[in-house]
């Protein structure tokens, strides 16, 4: 991307700027040798930028994966790979510029060129050939011919193949053979008329319109039909994502207004690396699911980790000082004071850390008035809201960013910006703000509950841990694992009492002994069988 971006398109442009220049102004080029300069000096950048990058890439990759001789501990943490690579981020800052100090040479040998020389101000007139064919093609000869037909007969026995059951998409496939061999010698039979029929569809502005429309419809078709009707809840069998709070959905926002996605990941690879650095202890297979982002419009897995994957960065319900639940606040690996500090300044909470501080977070108020509008658009694509009046909605919020404000205010935290407020003055301040939203949604991140079906397992397209021939299906105790938290789903319990085995036909084969009855509430990893 980068090379291509910077060395192809960039450098083209740069050419033709070159090459347009003494042409507008009917002048030689103000100066052969400075372009030649920015060529070099723009070379030396890209090379800087790009080999940079991949020696920083390929240096953390490594880093990040290397585990200790006991195979079960990380050597690095993620800050120390983080200082690792400094170096190489301040050789991509200086490829950078000199990449743009060519750029700052092409406008001054543009300039110098145009003030040399006059504006090319002169008309040619060109006569144009009028097609006696343009716009005469009728929608029959457009519409129905071999190049059509054989294109749409191919498509639909390639549909066929792809989803007919066994023994069904043999003689489709065998049917798109049979029709390619019968295009290609209808092609070398009258090749004329195929080559004709392109030439004057190219002529005739309505019917060619309409076949790139088609045509880019199914294009769009084939990649956006999966996505709202394949993956769906209800076809999701194992983790299903939480519904967000509506305070946690106006944070989430704010998590994209602020550009977070761009250096932060929220979704752990099936690494063992991974697992390890950013799983939870004692969960089997804690890579990230499909539905555990089956709601998030758009999904925020990130392509680029300037900072940590953030997947299980939230947690349960909190719970206050007499161990009850809180109605809404929920607390992850790090406490609400930890993420208010660290908003504030990165450095005082991560040394080393090279995240911005958001100080405006503290001084401006969430966006909650949009909220009726922004729910009522996600239930429209499938998101299972609960119904709500938009009073509701507001109070939903209150609840929660009181719950945080307070929470903060107990950890006695300081505003740099409001030193005065203190006590209740301090929380209903922080409340409103955009650092109490941003937190909720910070906390909520990795909520799911498990789901099973009953009967066996099925495979589920765009799902492959539905391919899996051992995949076990999981009741799940509501006391075992409670739909809010991140429990893990417990071992459905053996009967209390095992029954008898029976008699052995052979002395040689004796009968397993029953499983002993899991204690009540208890949540241990399922393995599935070999």
């Amino acid at each position: 991307v980068h090379s291509g971006t910077l060395g192809w398109n960039g450098f083209m442009a740069a050419g033709m700027f070159y090459w347009l220049a003494p042409r507008l102004w009917k002048t030689q080029l103000w100066s052969k040798a400075l372009a030649d300069m920015h060529f070099w000096i723009g070379l030396v950048g890209v090379l800087l930028y790009i080999v940079a990058m991949w020696f920083s890439g390929i240096s953390q990759g490594l880093m990040l994966s290397q585990f200790k001789p006991d195979g079960a501990t990380l050597v690095y943490t993620f800050l120390q790979t983080l200082e690792n690579i400094q170096l190489y981020y301040i050789f991509r800052v200086i490829g950078g510029f000199l990449y743009l100090s060519g750029f700052v040479l092409l406008a001054i040998n543009v300039w110098k060129t145009a003030r040399s020389g006059s504006p090319y101000n002169e008309s040619i007139e060109v006569a144009v050939l009028e097609s006696k064919r343009k716009n005469s093609m009728t929608w029959g000869e457009a519409l129905i011919n071999d190049p059509l037909a054989y294109t749409f007969l191919g498509i639909c026995t390639t549909l066929l193949w792809w989803f007919l059951p066994p023994h069904a998409d043999k003689a489709a496939l065998l049917l798109t053979i049979l029709i390619a061999i019968k295009a290609v010698l209808a092609f070398k039979s009258s090749n004329d008329g195929w080559t004709q029929w392109h030439e004057r569809i190219v002529e005739n502005y309505l019917p060619f319109a309409v076949l790139v429309f088609v045509t880019a419809a199914i294009g769009g078709a084939v990649q956006i039909i999966p996505t709202l009707i394949v993956n769906r809840e209800k076809n999701i069998e194992g983790r299903l994502q939480e519904v967000y709070t509506p305070l946690e959905l106006a944070g989430r926002d704010i998590y994209i207004n602020e550009g977070c996605y761009l250096c932060h990941s929220q979704m752990i690879r099936t690494l063992s690396a991974d697992i390890l650095r950013y799983g939870r202890p004692g969960v089997v297979d804690d890579y990230s699911h499909l539905g555990e982002s089956i709601y998030d419009h758009p999904y925020q897995w990130g392509s680029k980790r300037t900072g940590p994957d953030l997947a299980r960065e939230g947690g349960p319900l909190a719970k206050d000082e007499q161990g009850k639940d809180y109605k809404y606040m929920r607390s992850g690996k790090r406490g609400n004071q930890w993420h208010f500090s660290h908003f504030l300044n990165p450095r005082q909470i991560s040394d080393g850390s090279n995240m911005p501080a958001f100080p405006w977070l503290f001084q401006q108020d969430a966006d909650i008035k949009a909220l009726p509008a922004k729910i009522a658009a996600q239930v429209r694509i499938g998101v299972p809201w609960p119904a709500m009046n938009q009073h509701e909605i507001f109070d939903k919020v209150e609840t929660q960013s009181q719950e945080i404000a307070a929470s903060l205010v107990a950890a006695k935290v300081y505003l740099p910006a409001k030193p005065q407020l203190a006590g209740s003055d301090l929380r209903n301040y922080l409340a409103k703000t955009k650092v109490v939203a941003l937190i909720a949604y910070v906390q909520k991140l990795g909520a799911y509950h498990v789901v099973s079906k009953d009967g066996p397992s099925m495979p589920v397209p765009l799902n492959p841990d539905s391919y899996r021939s051992n995949q076990a299906v999981v009741p799940v105790s509501p006391a075992a694992a409670p739909a809010a938290t991140l429990a893990t789903p417990a071992a459905p319990a053996a009967p209390a009492t095992p029954a008898t085995p029976a008699a052995p036909a052979a002395p040689a084969t004796p009968a397993a002994p029953a499983a002993p009855a899991a204690p009540a509430g208890a949540a241990t990893p399922t393995i599935p069988p070999a």
